[in-house]
């Protein structure tokens, strides 16, 4: 077997302690913003200053209101990282209707990305949902699903998994649109007995179409480890002046323009985000915001 670049034994750490220590472009391009079906004027106010929305409006918000209820209860009943067909027939009928209706999209400039997520689906493990590993296989094409391979297949309990959260903050005002990511996965190894953060902190270049964003991985770093907590102020003292890596400056090194991915987010509203990995269009995440409720107990289908 080839030995690894040196470069690429630098990165290792951020890579394992995500996946084994713890737990061109697809169809690329942006799709237009449709025609919303409907558009109010003056005239379609009420005496009390209300709108009053015509009833093939009102079905269309509704149908779109459903397939989001149907796509929450698949994702439910599918464990985080398990490719589900039936998830994903659900996901592309929301894209459908969404892009139809005029809902939830234009996601890089409506201002509704920015807050705070919590991953409910993802096709893949769920440390793919991290930026990080975007840039990584585009850093290292040949040997990043290899790496993947061997730490995708570590079984629990010895290998956890999640929940993964982002927090996104975005200037959609800006020209060009900027902002930041941050990525958090939690992983964790021997029943839980060692856990951390791997976050991942990304800076919003700019605005990619009206559904993308790009992103630079800027750095990566393990936190919130119990290890180190249980070392009591020592522990605390290595884990507050322990720098990040700079797994986006690393990442350059090996492949220039590596550490820059595209986000494309297709369909995003007040509740709901499905976001996909602009290189590999077939990678789908869906995440909920968190506090928000929609969908609960609802037993509509697609």
């Amino acid at each position: 077997m080839r030995l690894l670049p040196p470069l690429l034994l630098r990165l290792l750490p951020c890579l394992l302690a995500a996946e084994a220590f713890s737990p061109s472009r697809v169809g690329g391009g942006f799709r237009p913003l449709q025609t919303p079906l409907y558009s109010a004027a003056p005239s379609d106010t009420s005496d009390d200053g209300t709108l009053d929305i015509p009833p093939s409006v009102r079905s269309a918000s509704e149908r779109v209101e459903d397939c989001k209820a149907s796509l929450k209860l698949a994702c439910d009943g599918t464990d985080i990282g398990t490719a589900s067909s039936d998830v994903e027939d659900r996901i592309r009928a929301l894209e459908r209707l969404g892009e139809d209706a005029g809902f939830g999209q234009a996601s890089a400039l409506s201002g509704l990305m920015s807050g705070e997520w919590e991953l409910i689906y993802s096709s893949d493990d769920v440390t793919r949902s991290s930026p990080f590993f975007w840039a990584f296989r585009r850093a290292y094409p040949e040997s990043s699903d290899q790496i993947f391979g061997i730490t995708d297949f570590i079984p629990a309990p010895i290998k956890e998994v999640g929940p993964a959260t982002q927090t996104i903050e975005v200037d959609s005002a800006s020209r060009p649109v900027t902002g930041t990511l941050v990525s958090r996965v939690r992983v964790a190894t021997l029943g839980g007995a060692a856990t951390s953060i791997m976050t991942t902190r990304c800076t919003i270049l700019a605005a990619d179409g009206l559904d993308g964003l790009r992103l630079r991985v800027d750095t990566t770093k393990p936190e919130e480890s119990t290890v180190l907590k249980k070392l009591g102020p020592l522990g605390e003292a290595i884990s507050s002046n322990s720098p990040p890596f700079p797994s986006g400056d690393a990442l350059e090194r090996a492949a220039p323009g590596s550490s820059e991915v595209g986000l494309r987010t297709t369909y995003c509203d007040e509740g709901l985000r499905v976001t996909r990995n602009d290189d590999r269009m077939g990678d789908v995440f869906v995440w909920k915001r968190i506090g928000a409720k929609f969908g609960d107990g609802a037993t509509a289908s697609v």
